[in-house]
């Protein structure tokens, strides 16, 4: 008995730390949460030199105002930027598979370099760069100060 005693002791507060560890619910005024399959893809960013089926979301801002912005893209593989340049400093992140870079108006996609998720990138403003993704997918995330133009530099 003393032994049912206890199991069920056990068995009880085992069912009562389950539910007190329960996911609380937000309040949805407090906080707003989407994955990268709940938001709102669209084409390349507006002006860009990418082509092709990468595809943009904007997540705060509007790149194409003044002030802050912060977009994610997904380049599709096989697809990269030509040589341009923006009038500010862009932050990047890399969320995942692999992001390639290079510098300079002369476009050459074999001397590109590879970026790995979780890299931090900054392209300077008025430098000239060109990007994208080779054989995988690459997504990456975008923070800037609008208005966000594309200015291409490419030498041909």
């Amino acid at each position: 008995m003393r032994k049912l005693s206890m199991l069920s002791a056990a068995v009880l507060c085992a069912v009562i730390s389950f539910t007190q560890t329960r996911a609380a619910e937000l309040n949805p005024a407090a906080i707003s949460i989407k994955t990268l399959d709940q938001m709102p893809w669209g084409g390349p960013p507006a002006g860009s030199t990418i082509k092709g089926s990468t595809q943009s979301v904007t997540l705060v801002g509007d790149p194409t105002k003044p002030g802050l912005y912060i977009q994610i893209i997904k380049w599709s593989p096989n697809n990269t930027s030509r040589p341009h340049f923006h009038p500010n400093d862009r932050f990047i992140t890399v969320l995942s598979g692999t992001w390639w870079v290079n510098t300079g108006a002369k476009y050459n996609l074999d001397t590109m370099v590879p970026v790995k998720a979780g890299s931090f990138v900054t392209h300077f403003a008025k430098e000239v760069h060109y990007d994208g993704a080779k054989d995988e997918p690459a997504v990456i995330q975008i923070v800037g100060m609008g208005p966000a133009t594309v200015v291409p530099a490419e030498e041909k």
